[in-house]
């Protein structure tokens, strides 16, 4: 494990370990194996079970938190500093020699399904995951993390101790402020792996789309819209024009879509960006929900802004805004010790310089209304939609989405 201390003083501690390949290594008659042994790392270890281990960690008020991703696990142990010495072995015990109980296997998986079955209450969840479908296709990015109900049903314990396996080989990066022998100081260091430069990269498609559209039907009287594509990881170079565009778009009351959808018309229940990290090619999505009523008046002005993305340059206070947005973001993100470690143990995990962000201010500066215009052609060229309402508004929707891509 490549082990880093940052320097935070403070009267909490915590540990915070980044395992890279997450849920997109589920083969695919397996989908939702690496959701459930994320799920029975946590169910004890080596000298205790799992109500031991449970009472354990409750005996120091301490925290552990363990969830999978797309591109990796995340494990994180907080405690008050004065007990934290006891607790960090824990952390080897849990990679290391989990119990992995057959008994325990089988609570997971039905843990694993009950959540499936949670999601499929709210429309939003359905909406989501099918454009994923379409933007990605076969690529591992399609799936649920959770899984699917198929594939769940037909894990079997071995499965699972065979996914530890590989599980055990995978590159894991662990940073903690509390100092230990070994680990190397993320300061010290700072220079050399400063020098990694964000990729200058051409990002293909990993899927080719054939088909940019998808519908669910449901009872409800509130209209869920995706629309988005496929842009890049998040080690390229455009990722910051995305980013600005992002705060453009929804950061605050200021934002376009809070006073197109909202404070001007009043149409929305909900809308943002949605552009998370991604170690391959990250989704840029546009989400809305809205009533019946107001479903064509919105989704018209949505394609409208979104048609404006690729033909029309940010005015310079547009611009300048977004970026301060964007740049307050940063220090958002940094407001508590799982946020601080949590992303720079991320950026490890990505190769990625962990001093990126203090230094991504000179880099937000230099852009420019021309490159975001030019990385908006790159990538939103092309989008794909996904809505979840009633049959009925959904094929009146769809006729306008044919006419225009």
């Amino acid at each position: 494990m490549n082990s880093y201390f940052i320097n935070l003083n403070n009267n909490i501690s915590i540990a915070n370990i980044w395992i890279n390949g997450g849920t997109s290594l589920d083969k695919e008659d397996k989908k939702g194996i690496n959701q459930i042994l994320c799920s029975l790392l946590t169910r004890g270890c080596k000298k205790y079970d799992n109500y031991e281990f449970s009472d354990f960690l409750d005996s120091y008020g301490a925290e552990l938190n363990i969830e999978a991703f797309e591109d990796g696990i995340s494990i994180c142990l907080k405690s008050l500093s004065e007990y934290f010495d006891e607790l960090f072995p824990l952390l080897t015990l849990l990679i290391e020699e989990p119990n992995l109980y057959e008994k325990e296997f089988i609570y997971c998986q039905k843990e694993s399904l009950n959540n499936l079955l949670k999601l499929r209450e709210n429309p939003f969840n359905t909406a989501f995951n099918n454009i994923k479908k379409i933007l990605y296709q076969d690529h591992p990015y399609a799936n649920n993390c959770i899984g699917d109900e198929g594939s769940i049903n037909f894990i079997k314990y071995d499965d699972i101790l065979r996914e530890y396996e590989s599980f055990k080989t995978r590159n894991k990066y662990l940073l903690t402020n509390c100092m230990k022998c070994n680990f190397l100081n993320l300061e010290d260091i700072k220079a050399s792996i400063s020098n990694k430069k964000v990729k200058k990269m051409q990002s293909k498609l990993l899927i080719k789309n054939k088909n940019n559209y998808i519908e669910n039907h449901s009872n409800s009287k509130q209209i869920i819209i995706i629309i988005g594509s496929q842009t890049c990881p998040y080690n390229s170079e455009d990722t910051l024009s995305l980013k600005i565009l992002e705060s453009y778009l929804s950061y605050g009351m200021s934002s376009l879509l809070f006073k197109a959808f909202r404070e001007n018309n009043g149409l929305t229940y909900d809308s943002g960006v949605f552009h998370p990290t991604r170690e391959f090619n990250a989704p840029f999505l546009i989400y809305l929900s809205v009533s019946e009523k107001n479903a064509l008046f919105t989704f018209n002005l949505l394609l409208s802004i979104w048609n404006d993305l690729l033909t029309k340059e940010l005015t310079n206070n547009e611009l300048s805004l977004a970026k301060l947005k964007l740049k307050r973001s940063f220090l958002h993100s940094y407001r508590t010790l799982e946020e601080i470690t949590f992303r720079k143990v991320r950026l490890l995990g990505l190769g990625m310089d962990p001093f990126y962000d203090e230094k991504a201010e000179n880099l937000i500066n230099d852009m420019n209304s021309e490159k975001i215009l030019n990385v908006s052609k790159k990538y939103l060229i092309h989008p794909s939609l996904s809505l979840s309402g009633r049959k009925q508004i959904c094929k009146k929707l769809e006729k306008i989405w044919k006419k225009r891509f």
